[in-house]
C-alpha cells in the first residue's frame, strides 16, 4: 500500500498545519483513516457536513444530475439552478429575494463586498473585532486577526473594525462613506462568541436610519447549525445581504449571496465559471430538502443542549466557559487547547480549535445521542487528565 502521507507531502504546496492521520472514507458522523481507525467527526469539514458524510439523498441527486448536465455557464438559464434559487429564497429571511451562486464562503464575501460598494457607490465597510470572513484578498481585508493579514499587505482599503457587541463604538465609526456593516452572528473562528439581541437590533435600526447595507455572514452558522435554519432567526434580523456556504450542498463546494431589493446587480461586472453549476445545485436541493424533512434545526437545538448539559454536569477546573448555540459549541479553557485536541484524536474524536484556548465542536447535525455522550465522556476524561483513556 502506498504511503499517502509521504506522497502528498512530496507534491503538495502545503499551507495547512497537518494532523498525522490519512482520512479515507466517512459515513454520517464517523470517518475512518487508512489504517481502519474510527473517529467521531466533530469537525465535519469545518462545519460543512451538516447532514452527515456521504448522505444517501445527496449521493442519489449527484448521480442523477451527473447523467444529465454537470456544468452550465451563468449566461444560460438552467432548470436545476432555478429550482435551487427558489428554494433558497423560500427558506431565507423575508428581506432577501435574489440569489448569486458561487463556490465557497470566501467567494460569497468577495461578492457581497463588490455588490455593496456598487449599489451604494461608497467604499467603507465596518466589521467587528475577532471577526473572520475568509482568506481571499477582500475577505481577508474584512477579517480582523492581524496574524492572518500582516504578510499579505497592502490589503483592500476601506475596512474599519470596532469591538463586537459594542453598539456605541459601531455608531461612532459611521460616516458619510459607510456603505455597509458586515457581521457574523456567532464568531466561530473568533472563539464561538455570540452577539446580543440588543446589539443586533440597534445595528439593524442604524442601517435603516442611515441607508447602510446590513451584511450578515452565515457561512458557518447557516443551514440549521445553530438550531434555526439561519442564525438571523434567533435575533429577528432582516439582512440586506446574506452570505452562506459550508453546509449548503451536503459537502460539495458551493456558496451563495442572497440580496434584498436595495442591492443592485452589477450586470456584466461580476461572475463565476463554476458558480451555480447544475451538479452542485442538485446536491444543494437534496441537502436542503433533507434538512427540512428531518427538522435538523430542532435536532441541532436539542442535541446541542444535551451535549452542553453533559459537559456542565462535571465541575472541571480547566474549563473557563462553555458557549453554545445549537451544535456550534466552544469550550474555553484556562490553558492551551492543542494538547487536548491531540488527546481527543488519539481517543477517537476529531475536534477544532477556535483560537489558542477554545475547543470547538461542529459535528454533523445527524450525530446520534450515543455518539454525543461518547464525545462528552472523552472530553471530560481528557480535561481531568490529558492522556487518560487513550487507545
Amino acid at each position: 500500500m502506498k504511503n499517502f502521507k509521504d506522497l502528498q507531502a512530496q507534491y503538495e504546496f502545503d499551507v495547512y498545519p497537518k494532523r498525522d492521520i490519512v482520512l479515507t472514507h466517512g459515513k454520517n458522523s464517523t470517518v475512518w483513516d487508512d489504517r481502519g481507525n474510527e473517529y467521531i467527526d466533530c469537525i465535519a469539514g469545518h462545519g460543512v457536513a451538516n447532514i452527515g458524510h456521504c448522505n444517501p439523498a445527496v449521493i442519489a441527486a449527484i448521480e442523477a444530475q451527473a447523467k444529465k448536465l454537470i456544468t452550465c455557464p451563468g449566461t444560460f438559464y438552467n432548470d436545476v439552478r432555478a429550482q435551487l434559487m427558489e428554494k433558497l429564497v423560500s427558506i431565507s429571511p423575508e428581506s432577501v429575494n435574489k440569489v448569486f451562486l458561487c463556490n465557497s464562503g470566501a467567494e460569497s464575501i468577495e461578492a457581497a463586498i463588490k455588490f455593496a460598494r456598487f449599489s451604494q457607490q461608497k467604499h467603507k465597510i465596518i466589521c467587528a473585532n475577532r471577526g473572520f470572513h475568509g482568506r481571499t484578498l477582500g475577505a481577508l481585508s474584512a477579517t480582523f486577526q492581524p496574524a492572518y493579514k500582516k504578510d499579505f499587505e497592502p490589503l483592500v482599503p476601506g475596512f474599519e473594525f470596532v469591538p463586537f457587541n459594542r453598539f456605541e463604538k459601531m455608531l461612532n465609526a459611521i460616516d458619510e462613506e459607510t456603505a455597509a456593516i458586515m457581521l457574523e452572528l456567532v464568531q466561530g473562528e473568533g472563539g464561538v462568541h455570540s452577539g446580543s439581541n440588543d446589539f443586533f437590533q440597534n445595528v439593524q435600526a442604524l442601517c435603516r436610519e442611515r441607508d447602510i447595507l446590513l451584511i450578515i455572514d452565515e457561512v458557518q452558522t447557516g443551514f440549521c447549525r445553530t438550531g434555526k435554519m439561519f442564525a438571523c432567526e434567533h435575533f429577528n434580523l432582516l439582512p440586506d445581504i446574506l452570505c452562506v456556504a459550508k453546509g449548503i450542498a451536503g459537502g460539495l463546494p458551493m456558496g451563495a449571496v442572497l440580496c434584498s431589493d436595495k442591492v443592485q446587480p452589477p450586470t456584466g461586472r461580476h461572475g463565476s465559471t463554476f458558480g451555480g453549476n447544475p451538479l452542485a445545485c442538485a446536491a444543494a436541493i437534496a441537502a436542503i430538502d433533507f434538512m427540512l424533512e428531518h427538522d435538523l434545526a430542532l435536532m441541532s437545538s436539542e442535541k446541542g443542549a444535551h451535549l452542553r448539559s453533559r459537559l456542565e454536569s462535571h465541575d472541571i477546573s480547566r474549563i473557563r466557559e462553555i458557549r453554545q448555540m445549537g451544535l456550534m459549541i466552544g469550550i474555553e479553557l484556562k490553558e492551551k487547547v492543542k494538547p487536548h485536541l491531540m488527546t481527543l484524536m488519539k481517543n477517537g474524536v476529531l475536534a477544532l480549535p477556535a483560537g489558542a484556548t477554545v475547543l470547538r465542536l461542529l459535528p454533523p447535525l445527524t450525530i446520534s445521542y450515543e455518539e454525543l455522550d461518547t464525545v462528552a465522556d472523552k472530553i471530560i476524561a481528557g480535561l481531568y487528565g490529558v492522556g487518560l483513556y487513550q487507545k
